[in-house]
């Protein structure tokens, strides 16, 4: 156990390194799994370009629920997936698997979301114009739904950086693991203080970016 400040400051650059291998990877392959699935659901909605009521009912419900289970209770569910996949469950590179299927589906309501709030209008002028689903898709919805995409994955970073803190408790590494197993465990206070500092400081500059450049791309328009 450290006994200064320097060792116990030397142990956050290792953990900080962690937590944003955890993060970004797993915000790559969430963003991969769910950006199809958010754009599918809105071409099935009701309000869609393809509405299929029966289709987007069942694909909600299972949006929905993977979104209200618990994070580290699917976690712990998902491990033996992991150790299939890469024959461990503890570690980073173990936890970016249950990361990006529990992040997924938040991003594909992101992706939803983000697509109906563009304007009837760009859709019926586009669909006038003779453009197919797919070419509506990506050259209307898409670029004008751009800045919201862009503060949705700013929030996607963020919610995929608690969930990374949350599997520091089971192993998982990175600043949360630091936290728990060094500072609460064994009663460091300065240790989980500089651990949430240090988040704090990941989510602000995660916010930051993304609302620059969501207003940077607004004001291109």
């Amino acid at each position: 156990m450290p006994n200064s400040l320097s060792e116990i400051f030397s142990m956050l650059p290792q953990a900080a390194w962690e937590t944003l291998f955890m993060t970004f990877a797993s915000t790559f392959f969430a963003c991969l799994l769910g950006f199809p699935l958010g754009v599918y659901l809105f071409v099935t909605s009701p309000a869609g370009l393809a509405p299929r009521q029966l289709v987007y009912n069942l694909l909600s419900r299972v949006v929905n629920l993977f979104r209200s289970f618990p994070f580290i209770i699917l976690m712990i569910l998902l491990m033996p997936l992991s150790r299939l996949l890469i024959h461990t469950s503890i570690g980073p590179i173990a936890v970016i698997i249950p990361l990006s299927i529990c992040a997924a589906p938040f991003v594909s309501r992101v992706v939803e979301s983000a697509l109906q709030e563009v304007e009837s209008g760009c859709l019926l002028a586009a669909r006038a114009m003779g453009s197919t689903n797919w070419q509506i898709i990506s050259k209307v919805l898409i670029p004008e739904a751009l800045p919201a995409l862009v503060a949705g994955l700013a929030l996607t970073i963020i919610t995929i950086i608690g969930y990374s803190a949350m599997a520091g408790a089971i192993g998982g590494g990175g600043l949360g693991d630091l936290a728990i197993r060094f500072g609460y465990y064994r009663f460091r206070t300065d240790i989980t203080i500089a651990a949430v500092i240090v988040i704090l400081v990941f989510v602000e500059l995660v916010q930051l970016g993304g609302t620059l450049i969501s207003r940077n791309l607004l004001a291109k328009r």
